[in-house]
């Protein structure tokens, strides 16, 4: 298969990243941000790009993939609803639909979280505009779109969130999400389960376009047995 992925600098993407390296039918990477991962492979190659709403300089090198992993997302803790939709629903859906053209085929995979508002009408600002980034999503001509849920992630293998106040989070809780990965493990998802269950939705898909903790679980470990 050959990956592209969008945010393979933050905590998710570097977790799916690291997953599409190790996978052996995974054949090329191409990451897509404004800056390098720091990860050299002879699988990998970075494009750097700096406008997430126009695509046109670089589209030749958009074509010819089997799935997107899309992982790009902010907080929206002190950021207005007119600013958060243009770095939610802006980047991810001009993303999406130059996609869609250049690659009918492809499987697309966005990473929203739990709690989105697929109704669009409710009182939280993040979950309604989450909820109409999926809605457009699966409007698009893909061979699939797969909409991603998490709750709780516990990052592994050295990899740190890019967001200070999220790091210290992770940091001060390490070893309590390892308690309750053990305990909860529908709940508390890893780094590598969810790049785990991306690769297998793009293999095989889903029965469900959205997929909440629990799924993502169960695809992750479908993901083991087939490596």
């Amino acid at each position: 298969m050959r990956i592209l992925i969008f945010g393979a600098t933050g905590m998710v993407g570097q977790g799916v990243l690291r997953e599409c390296l190790n996978a052996d039918d995974v054949t090329f990477v191409q990451s897509v941000g404004r800056t390098a991962s720091g990860r050299a492979h002879p699988k990998l190659h970075e494009l750097i790009h700096r406008d997430f709403l126009d695509y046109r300089t670089i589209e030749a090198e958009l074509e010819g993939f089997d799935a997107c992993f899309f992982c790009m997302g902010v907080s929206s803790v002190g950021l207005t609803e007119a600013d958060y939709t243009r770095l939610t629903y802006d980047f991810t859906v001009a993303a999406a639909r130059t996609l869609a053209r250049l690659n009918p085929a492809m499987t697309f995979v966005y990473v929203t979280g739990a709690g989105t508002d697929s109704s669009e009408l409710g009182r939280s600002m993040w979950a309604r505009v989450k909820g109409r980034t999926e809605n457009e999503l699966q409007r698009l001509p893909f061979k699939a779109v797969y909409l991603f849920r998490p709750g709780i992630i516990q990052p592994l293998h050295g990899i740190r969130s890019k967001t200070v106040w999220t790091q210290r989070f992770y940091t001060l809780t390490g070893p309590l999400l390892s308690v309750a990965r053990r305990l909860l493990p529908h709940t508390v998802l890893t780094t590598e389960s969810i790049g785990r269950a991306m690769l297998a939705v793009a293999r095989s898909g889903a029965d469900r376009p959205v997929l909440e903790s629990r799924d993502i679980e169960e695809r992750s470990r479908e993901d083991a047995r087939h490596g």
